[in-house]
C-alpha cells in the first residue's frame, strides 16, 4: 500500500492529517495520503512567495531542460504512474497508459515553448510624436504563483496541463489534487525533485520550491485561493464548484476549464459507420468520465435507423469490466455517490418515456454502456452533465435546429459534427457556441498543444501549454526614448 507524503519547500512531509484512497473497482485501499494542515499551508504559500524571484530570474535553457528532464523521467517511471492510475481512479490500463503517453507529450512542448515565449516588438514612431523612441517592446512576465486544483478523471495529464506553463514561464507552482487521486502528483512531485537537481548547476539552480504538492481538505484549499501570495488560480472540475472558487480568487487570473454535455451532429450525407465507431468511442471510453466525452447525439432523422443500428454493434463490442483486464475500455465510475446518481439519471428518463437500447445496468460501481432513445431535452441526463457511461440519442429534421437545440444548453465547451458538406461544416462553425469544433470527429478529441476550454457555463480562459503560458503571464511595456 502507497503512502504519499506532501512535498512541500523542497522536502517530504508528513502531516497530523490522512486519508485513505480506495479502488473505485474492487474497494480495496491502494493508498494513504497526507492531508496539509493550517500550518503546513502557511509554509508552502512562504515558499513559494520566496522562490518567486529566483525562478524566474531563471534562463529559458534551465527551464527548458528542466522540463525535458521530467519528460523522459515521467517515461522512464510509466509503470508506476499507470498503476498509480489504474489503483486510483480506476481508469482501464490502456488508458492509463494513453494518458502518461499525453503526459510526456505536454512536458516535450513546454521544453520547446519556454525557449520561444518572450513577447512582441512594435513600432511607436506611427505619428510626428512618436517618432522620438525607439521601438515599443511588450514583455511576458509571470503573474507569481500558479495554484493548481485538479481533478481525479486524469491525475496526470491535467495536472501537466497546469504544473507545464507554470514552470516554462518560471512560475512557482502549489498542486492541490482530488482527494481520489493524489499517487500521480506524488509520482510527479519525485520526477521533479530528481530532475530539478539533475539540470541545477553552479551558476543557476531550479529552486525546490518550484513545485510544491498540497493535498488538503476544502477549507484548507479555500484559505490558499483567498491568499494574497496566490497570482493564479487554474481549476478544473464541475461548473458549481469553478464558479465559486473564481469568486473566491477575487483580484487574481482564474483559469477555469469546467463541464459539459458535449453534442454530436451526425449530417445524412455522413460516413455512418466512422461516425458511429468514433461515437461509441468517445461516449464509453473511461466510462464516460471525460469532461468532452460524447452525451447527446442529433442524428438528421433520414438516416437515424441505420445510424442507430451501427451505433449499437459498435457498442457490443465495448469490453466493461475491471480496469486492469486485457481490452477494457469502460471501468468504473470514480465512487458510489456518482454511480447513484448516473443510476437515478437514467430512472428518471425511462419513467419520462425515453428507451433504453442497452445497458442500463449496474454492479457495483461498474455501469454498463447506456444508450438512451429520445430522451426529453428538459430531463437532466440531457440537460446537465452526465460524466457516465450513457449516450443520449435525438434526431432533427434542418441542421439549424440541431444547431439551436445544442446552444440551448448552458455549456459550451467542444462539440463534434460528420458531415460530407462543406456547406454544413461552415455553418456549424460559425453558429455553434462553443470552445471547440471538430469536424468529423467526436467532441472528445483534445491534441494536447491546441487552445482549449469553453464559453457560458464550461469555463474561463484557455489551456494548451502555449495558451495556459499567456493565461499566467502579465505583459509588461518597455519605451525608451531616443534622446
Amino acid at each position: 500500500m502507497s503512502r504519499h507524503l506532501l512535498f512541500i519547500d523542497g522536502a517530504w512531509r508528513e502531516s497530523s492529517r490522512t486519508h485513505t484512497i480506495k479502488s473505485p473497482y474492487s474497494g480495496r485501499i491502494v493508498a494513504v495520503a497526507e492531508e496539509a494542515d493550517e500550518a503546513l499551508m502557511e509554509r508552502a504559500l512562504s515558499a513559494a512567495k520566496a522562490a518567486q524571484t529566483r525562478f524566474r530570474k531563471t534562463s529559458r535553457y534551465l527551464r527548458s531542460r528542466l522540463l525535458a528532464a521530467m519528460a523522459r523521467r515521467i517515461d522512464e517511471e510509466r509503470a508506476k504512474f499507470v498503476t498509480s492510475i489504474v489503483d486510483e481512479a480506476g481508469k482501464p490500463a490502456a488508458l492509463a497508459d494513453a494518458e502518461v503517453s499525453r503526459a510526456i507529450t505536454t512536458f516535450i512542448v513546454g521544453a520547446e515553448e519556454a525557449k520561444r515565449y518572450g513577447g512582441e516588438v512594435f513600432p511607436v514612431d506611427i505619428d510626428a510624436a512618436g517618432r522620438a523612441y525607439e521601438p515599443g517592446t511588450s514583455l511576458f512576465v509571470p503573474r507569481g504563483p500558479v495554484l493548481a486544483i485538479t481533478p481525479f478523471n486524469f491525475p496526470l495529464n491535467l495536472v501537466a496541463h497546469k504544473v507545464v506553463p507554470a514552470l516554462a514561464i518560471g512560475a512557482p507552482v502549489l498542486i492541490k489534487p482530488a482527494p481520489q487521486t493524489p499517487g500521480a502528483v506524488r509520482l510527479l512531485a519525485e520526477v521533479f525533485e530528481a530532475a530539478a537537481n539533475e539540470v541545477s548547476e553552479s551558476r543557476e539552480t531550479i529552486p525546490l520550491a518550484a513545485l510544491q504538492t498540497i493535498n488538503a481538505p476544502n477549507e484548507v484549499t479555500g484559505r490558499a485561493i483567498r491568499d494574497p501570495r496566490v497570482a493564479v488560480v487554474s481549476f478544473t472540475g464541475s461548473a458549481s464548484v469553478g464558479w465559486s472558487i473564481q469568486g473566491m480568487a477575487r483580484g487574481k487570473r482564474s483559469v477555469l476549464e469546467l463541464g459539459g454535455n458535449a453534442a454530436v451532429l451526425v449530417h445524412g450525407g455522413a460516413d455512418l459507420v466512422r461516425a458511429a465507431a468514433r461515437v461509441a468511442y468517445g461516449a464509453f471510453a473511461y466510462a464516460g468520465q471525460v469532461c468532452i466525452s460524447v452525451q447527446n447525439v442529433w442524428v438528421e432523422e433520414s438516416v437515424e435507423e441505420a445510424f442507430r443500428g451501427f451505433l449499437l454493434e459498435e457498442v457490443a463490442r465495448i469490453k466493461t469490466g475491471d480496469p486492469r483486464g486485457e481490452g477494457v475500455l469502460v471501468g468504473p465510475v470514480i465512487d458510489g455517490k456518482a454511480a447513484d446518481r448516473i443510476t437515478a439519471w437514467i430512472d428518471e428518463a425511462q419513467k419520462a418515456g425515453a428507451n433504453v437500447l442497452c445497458g442500463g445496468k449496474r454492479e457495483g460501481n461498474l455501469l454498463q454502456p447506456t444508450v438512451l432513445d429520445r430522451p426529453g431535452e428538459a430531463l437532466a441526463i440531457v440537460r446537465e452533465e452526465v460524466f457516465g457511461p450513457v449516450l443520449n440519442l435525438l434526431t432533427y429534421r434542418d441542421v439549424g435546429e440541431a444547431i439551436e437545440a445544442v446552444n440551448r444548453s448552458k455549456y459550451g465547451l467542444q462539440a463534434g459534427v460528420f458531415t460530407d458538406s462543406l456547406r454544413v461544416a461552415r455553418r456549424t462553425v460559425e453558429d455553434l457556441e462553443v470552445g471547440g469544433v471538430m469536424i468529423n470527429e467526436v467532441p472528445t478529441y483534445r491534441a494536447d498543444h491546441m487552445p482549449y476550454g469553453g464559453v457560458k457555463e464550461s469555463g474561463l480562459g484557455r489551456e494548451g501549454v502555449r495558451y495556459a503560458m499567456e493565461e499566467y503571464s502579465e505583459r509588461k511595456t518597455v519605451i525608451s526614448y531616443r534622446g
